[in-house]
């Protein structure tokens, strides 16, 4: 083996000297191969350790020095390829953008040089103007200027005409407020009354707090009942004895009543009220309480009674009438008149709750009617709207049943 490596090498020596060979091509001469460089270089035949027959730096072939220089060669190439491709995008680019400008160039002189003739002329005064594309105007100024000249050539002749002919839907108008304010006069004294009573009930409930308890009364009241008796609660359907159903049956309604929530996004205020809507804020909801004050039971609770507090309901005959007299049982086993202080009380306040609603909706009527008064004369009116009359005798055109 290693006299089979002796011969090669000394084959080697006796080639022609590399240095003549390398010399005698320039590198314009040298051949250039892309493939050629690829190839070695992905063998790597440019690395000294890859030939591990040339283990000497003197025995180095000739073969190094011009494969190294066609390798130089080619990336030069390629440089120059990458380069004159850049150049030639730089160049395209331009030469778009060129003609780009020189297009929108040769459109504006058309559009310059476009004969006017063909489009439309503006509508408006004394305008010689062509209108724009889908209008008829060549500006907003003239269409105001056009319309401006159609008001004042028009109106006044409807004006005239208007006032020549009665208008009926006028006089029911002015009929229809008159039956309007008599309502709200109306209104207004019963919200007075309301309020009235409203005070009255006040003081005779103070009064009633000042009479004394009777004993008699209480044992009258008691002995009276009947224990067998029996009936059926309306809210939640239990049995229950006849002596305590009233107050049963209203902690069973409040109880109920509670679950379910009345609100508005916006306080009542309405000036001179005292009293009527309960107006607790809930963050939750983000409303404000809509139920009656007095009987609002989730957001008001029942004051404790104390035990010589008397009942003080007022006693009446014939459903109606006032006798003049209280009863005189403590509060705490009255049960014939529970809580007969807040039901008077929400009577009352109901009533006036319904008398406003009553005001405010004839308010809005009201202002309907004015609203509607005042258009029917107004610009737009007068300029759409005609009534031609045939007869110039006749100014009513109404018929006589009309009438």
């Amino acid at each position: 083996m290693l006299r089979v490596k002796d011969d090669e090498l000394s084959v080697y020596r006796d080639t022609p000297e590399p240095p003549s060979l390398a010399g005698s091509l320039s590198d314009d001469e040298l051949p250039l191969d892309p493939d050629l460089y690829q190839e070695l270089c992905a063998g790597g035949a440019f690395d000294d350790h890859n030939l591990p027959w040339l283990s000497d730096a003197d025995d180095t072939p000739f073969l190094d020095s011009v494969l190294r220089k066609r390798a130089v060669k080619v990336k030069h190439v390629k440089r120059r390829e990458k380069k004159s491709e850049k150049k030639k995008d730089d160049k395209y680019k331009r030469h778009k953008q060129k003609q780009r400008h020189k297009d929108k160039a040769k459109h504006s002189e058309r559009m310059e040089n476009r004969d006017y003739s063909s489009l439309r002329q503006c509508l408006g005064p004394s305008c010689v103007q062509p209108a724009r594309p889908s209008s008829k105007y060549c500006s907003e100024d003239c269409g105001m200027k056009l319309a401006a000249n159609r008001i004042y050539e028009i109106l006044p002749q409807r004006i005239q005409q208007w006032q020549q002919s009665p208008c009926v839907a006028e006089e029911q108008g002015k009929k229809l407020l008159e039956r309007i304010r008599r309502e709200q006069q109306q209104a207004r004294t019963k919200l007075q009354e309301m309020e009235r009573r409203f005070h009255e009930l006040e003081g005779l409930i103070t009064k009633a707090k000042q009479q004394q308890i009777r004993e008699d009364e209480e044992t009258n009241d008691g002995d009276s009942d009947d224990t067998d008796l029996q009936i059926f609660c309306v809210s939640c359907g239990h049995p229950i004895n006849p002596k305590v159903a009233l107050r049963h049956m209203e902690r069973c309604y409040a109880k109920y009543e509670s679950q379910t929530s009345f609100g508005s996004m916006y306080p009542t205020r309405i000036e001179g009220a005292t009293r009527l809507f309960c107006d607790v804020y809930n963050p939750q909801s983000k409303t404000y309480c809509k139920r009656l004050q007095v009987l609002c039971p989730e957001h008001s609770r029942d004051p404790k009674v104390p035990a010589d507090e008397v009942c003080g309901c007022p006693i009446v005959k014939d459903v109606f009438e006032l006798t003049g007299e209280f009863c005189r049982v403590p509060k705490r086993k009255c049960n014939r008149h529970y809580c007969w202080e807040k039901l008077r009380r929400a009577e009352v306040d109901l009533e006036r709750v319904r008398v406003w609603y009553k005001l405010d909706e004839l308010f809005e009527q009201e202002r309907n009617v004015r609203m509607a008064m005042t258009n029917r004369a107004g610009l737009l009116a007068l300029m759409l709207h005609q009534t031609i009359q045939h007869d110039p005798v006749t100014t009513d055109l109404r018929t006589h049943t009309e009438r």
